[in-house]
């Protein structure tokens, strides 16, 4: 494996192609503002560099990034990509992750607009995440102690699990189509509407007029906090173990509650059977 350390490069597409290569302790900044450094690439392992240009990772296939940094001046870091490996590393620039193809992360800290769009098959363990519109049309995804603030996430996303996480952000999860969450923490507005074959199991999940809209949708042993104007025109079967404050016109299925402050039925066909239990929560 060729080796490559301790250099600067500013050139456009300084890299171009390289293949079988570890670029360590690399700095990709400086006055000729190249662009693409590492276009068309194979097999690389990128340790401990500084990414400071844009659209380094296009059209790579295996590569390795870990202790690296790329500031917000390196745009749409990796497109077009697959087989990739990001540990412990800052990706701070617009559109860092799109259209890419068998990705894994762990240990990363992202601040990105426009995240992970198209990214088909992402693993992320044990990340922090700050974006709008984050993971839209994504598929395949598998989260496992993500933190993540934004707005407008996971939009159109399919087939995809999430474990033990903590979302805040509003109108999340519009159409997404199977999707289980589980044993985490959903904050925001407007959560879920529209979406398909979708199972929220042990989450809290607290905001104004959630899960509206939906098909399929099933709730496990959750909390709903702050959570008015629910279920409206959705099939749902839930199993809620807190009070709610209302529910609005939930069309099928079947609701379990403690206690509820208001139950809206007015529009015909609102066929959905919700069962107050008087239970209270332990």
């Amino acid at each position: 494996m060729n080796i490559i350390t301790g250099k600067s490069f500013d050139e456009e597409r300084a890299l171009y192609g390289l293949d079988s290569a570890m670029v360590k302790n690399c700095f990709f900044d400086g006055p000729a503002d190249g662009e693409s450094a590492f276009k068309e690439g194979r097999n690389i392992i990128v340790d401990t560099c500084f990414f400071n240009l844009r659209y380094p990772f296009w059209h790579d296939v295996g590569l390795e990034i870990k202790s690296s940094e790329m500031t917000e001046l390196c745009r749409a870091a990796l497109w077009y990509s697959k087989d990739i490996k990001i540990t412990d590393t800052k990706l701070h620039g617009i559109k860092a992750l799109r259209e890419c193809e068998n990705v894994t992360m762990r240990g990363c800290d992202v601040i990105s607009p426009e995240f992970g769009w198209s990214v088909n098959g992402l693993k992320m363990n044990d990340c922090k995440a700050e974006s709008e519109y984050f993971m839209m049309r994504a598929e395949k995804l598998a989260f496992h102690n993500v933190q993540m603030k934004g707005k407008y996430s996971f939009q159109y996303i399919k087939n995809s699990e999430f474990a033990d996480c903590s979302f805040d952000t509003k109108d999340a999860f519009w159409h997404a189509k199977n999707v289980t969450v589980k044993n985490s923490v959903v904050k925001g507005e407007y959560l879920a509407w529209y979406c398909e074959d979708v199972t929220f199991e042990n989450c809290k999940i607290i905001g104004t007029q959630p899960l509206c809209y939906c098909k399929g949708l099933k709730l496990v042993n959750c909390e709903m906090l702050d959570a008015d104007l629910a279920f409206e025109r959705s099939d749902v079967e839930a199993e809620i173990v807190a009070p709610m404050i209302s529910i609005k016109n939930p069309l099928s299925g079947k609701i379990s509650l403690p206690s509820v402050g208001e139950i809206i039925k007015d529009i015909p066909g609102v066929e959905c059977q919700i069962i107050v239990t008087g239970k209270k929560h332990a």
